[in-house]
């Protein structure tokens, strides 16, 4: 039976994530294992499913995204390294040699704890939800009257679907495609005989299906696909009887092989996203406890060695768990949030162009709401007086607004060019879908870099006006995705500050031609100017240190890796700039090592909602937070890929209110989050701010509903005016 794990008692919650051993040539450089600290990153997600502060479905949710998350790492990250160690390849990430299979080793044992994790927690939180009304019950559960209703009213649908099938010589083992579930049967027939059957489960089919509530009772019952079929075998595999079964869950290699020769990038990015269902398996997942002769027949039909099992002993497929959330009571999810429009807008009787040219705008998502990119998108298709629009396409909804808004401009005569990237992992057919879509309509679509992904946010406006053309600018750090932008925390910068908007034309004409730009006003990108931008603010923080004059770095992105910018910082910290860093996920950075990185402190929000906004602030000669302050912008992580491989925008912040809105109310708020918070220590681990002594004194302090519950300083209305003018003209008041 397979040892359960957990950090603390399962009981309460979650509080410490283990610490992440150097491996060899880490231990030498400081830093921390980019694939160890994500599995820590994602160990932090599901400690939220026992976190007491958060309803008993939204628990559940975290519970059902960390599993999603640990799939599409297998699927990407595990799949990468396995396809290094049989090539023999090693890694020289760190300027060194690591070999794939010693950070395998030690994945391995990171991810079978996080499973284990996984199995401990799901039936405390079950137990619960059926003490709430809401249960899902297992086999044993089901009365005669529940086993009547599921033959009558769920099974009828579910054997329309399904196609069992009987192993034998001249039935082979079936293809299972990536995600892949299914039962694995053993029977026999009346005579006695065994058969090997199997039956794949659609992912059309509902995971979860409710039954009638019991006579005076109000409590919502469901049971799973799979015990609605077990219980009723006798109809699937009519006159025989179970002997053995297991459930299992397919998961192959999912990284993309294209041709970068192909005469049609399209066509061949086509082809394979197809052959991606049929990637080498990386992982297969068993509800068995324990290995058996049984099991073992299985994973010789799959061809899966031995080490790439995991026995679950339990419910797989968590992230199914997702769509069962819906249920129940309302009581049982967070309260619901309705973002604010910025009343700035509606001070201008919601003409977006008249409300930029007054003032730049920052919207913070998503407690302001995403329907001013859409607006400003839509009134700039219908304006007759808006020229050309150009735009960048990362992620989005299949049945985009957006990109209903830019063929709506293009059907009405006006020039609209779209950058679209297919190499989206995960949405490429979904981007190559649009694409077509686009250019039916008549726009001009441009799918970027062979050799670069076009990762930045940006919308540019040309639109015609008494005084001449002017530019309108969008610059998000999130993708143009109207369903991500209601969780995901982005910043959305709009201005027709005449420079930005020059240097603006510039990159997209890079995208379009690859011509380099021979100068840039303000902006900064990378793979060009990013890195530059990076370390010549740092340098000067470093500078100013060692001269005795004040300095400070604030930064938050999702992920910190680029080993020459950690060492940067660690140079910094030596000098003595005292440095904030705000890292949602992977962090290779080690703080709070003395002589190396004593004056670093590193945190990771995981709340309500996902932290996803890149703000990079130098304290430029006064001590932070500053009205000189240097910020800027971005959709960048500090990651080798985001500074040397993608094309990616700084944007610099230099309006007074919306920079005091960057650094005073958002980047400082997130510094002082106990809440949701999880401190970095020098071992890897990571310990919850409020356990760490942050936040004992007084109540604990809430980033997420700070902003739930303060309007932001730039998108206040004309009530405001007079306050910021007077804060601007003397901002000591």
């Amino acid at each position: 039976m397979n040892k359960r794990i957990s950090i603390t008692d399962v009981g309460g919650a979650l509080t410490e994530t283990l610490p992440i051993p150097p491996l060899e040539i880490e231990a030498e450089y400081q830093l921390i294992n980019r694939e160890l600290s994500w599995l820590a990153f994602n160990e932090r997600v599901l400690a939220e499913a026992t976190n007491p502060a958060h309803p008993l479905l939204e628990r559940l949710r975290f519970l059902a995204i960390s599993a999603s998350n640990l799939d599409e790492f297998l699927m990407v990250r595990v799949a990468g390294l396995k396809h290094l160690d049989k090539s023999g390849t090693k890694l020289d990430f760190y300027n060194s040699f690591v070999t794939p299979r010693r950070q395998l080793e030690e994945i391995d044992k990171r991810e079978r704890h996080l499973l284990n994790l996984q199995q401990n927690i799901l039936p405390s939180l079950l137990d619960e939800l059926k003490q709430h009304d809401l249960a899902i019950l297992s086999a044993d559960e089901i009365t005669a009257a529940d086993r009547t209703y599921i033959r009558k009213n769920i099974l009828p649908d579910i054997i329309q679907v399904i196609t069992p099938q009987t192993l034998d010589p001249a039935h082979p083992f079936p293809f299972i495609a990536n995600s892949g579930f299914g039962m694995f049967l053993s029977l026999a027939d009346e005579n006695g005989a065994s058969k090997i059957a199997l039956i794949l489960l659609s992912p059309v089919l509902n995971r979860f299906f409710p039954l009638p509530p019991r006579k005076g009772e109000k409590a919502a019952r469901f049971i799973a696909l799979e015990d609605a079929i077990l219980l009723n075998l006798d109809e699937v595999f009519s006159g025989h009887s179970l002997i053995n079964h297991v459930l299992f869950r397919v998961i192959r290699d999912s990284e993309i092989e294209y041709d970068e020769e192909a005469e049609d990038l399209v066509a061949s990015f086509e082809n394979a996203v197809r052959a991606r269902r049929r990637g080498n398996v990386i992982a297969l997942q068993l509800s068995a406890e324990n290995p058996s002769e049984f099991t073992t027949l299985l994973a010789s039909a799959l061809r899966v060695d031995a080490d790439d099992i995991h026995y679950v002993g339990g419910m797989i497929g968590l992230a199914d768990l997702t769509k069962f959330c819906a249920e129940g009571s309302d009581d049982l999810r967070f309260s619901p949030y309705t973002p604010r429009f910025p009343e700035r807008i509606r001070d201008f009787g919601g003409d977006c162009f008249a409300a930029i040219r007054s003032k730049d705008i920052l919207v913070h998502h998503p407690y302001e709401s995403f329907d001013v990119v859409l607006q400003f998108l839509r009134q700039a298709s219908e304006d007759p007086k808006v020229i050309s629009i150009r735009q960048t396409l990362y992620r989005t909804l299949p049945d985009s607004p957006i990109v209903r808004a830019l063929i709506a401009a293009a059907e009405a005569g006006k020039s609209v060019t779209a950058m679209v990237e297919i190499k989206a992992r995960f949405d490429e057919e979904v981007n190559i879908r649009l694409a077509r879509a686009l250019e039916r309509a008549g726009v001009q679509v441009v799918y970027g870099f062979v050799d670069l992904k076009t990762h930045a946010k940006l919308s540019l406006i040309v639109r015609q006006e008494e005084s001449g053309l002017r530019s309108y600018a969008h610059c998000g750090t999130g993708n143009y995705h109207p369903m991500t932008a209601k969780t995901y925390t982005d910043l959305s910068f709009f201005t027709c500050d005449a420079q930005i908007c020059a240097d603006i034309v510039r990159i997209f004409n890079y995208m379009t031609s690859y011509v380099k730009p021979a100068q840039l006003y303000k902006v900064k990108f990378a793979p060009i100017s990013g890195r530059e931008m990076f370390e010549t603010n740092l340098r000067a923080e470093i500078a100013a240190a060692k001269r005795g004059k004040p300095s400070g770095i604030w930064i938050k992105v999702n992920s910190m890796v680029d080993k020459a910018s950690i060492d940067l910082l660690y140079e910094a910290s030596q000098a003595g700039v005292p440095i904030e860093l705000v890292v949602r996920g992977i962090c290779c950075l080690r703080p709070g090592i003395k002589g190396l990185s004593e004056n670093i402190r590193v945190c990771s929000l995981i709340g309500r909602f996902l932290e996803h906004s890149r703000i990079y602030i130098f304290a430029n000669g006064a001590p932070l937070p500053s009205p000189s302050a240097r910020i800027y912008i971005s959709s960048a992580d500090l990651m080798p890929r985001n500074l040397d491989r993608r094309v990616e925008v700084f944007m610099p912040i230099e309006n007074p209110t919306v920079h005091r809105q960057v650094m005073d109310q958002i980047m400082l708020t997130n510094i002082k989050d106990t809440s949701n918070s999880w401190l970095l220590r020098a071992d890897g681990s990571y310990i919850r701010a409020t356990n760490a002594g942050a936040g004992e004194s007084e109540n604990p302090f809430s980033a997420h509903h700070f902003f739930m519950t303060n309007p932001s300083l730039s998108g206040r209305g004309s009530a405001s005016e007079k306050a910021e003018a007077a804060h601007e003209q003397n901002p000591a008041r």
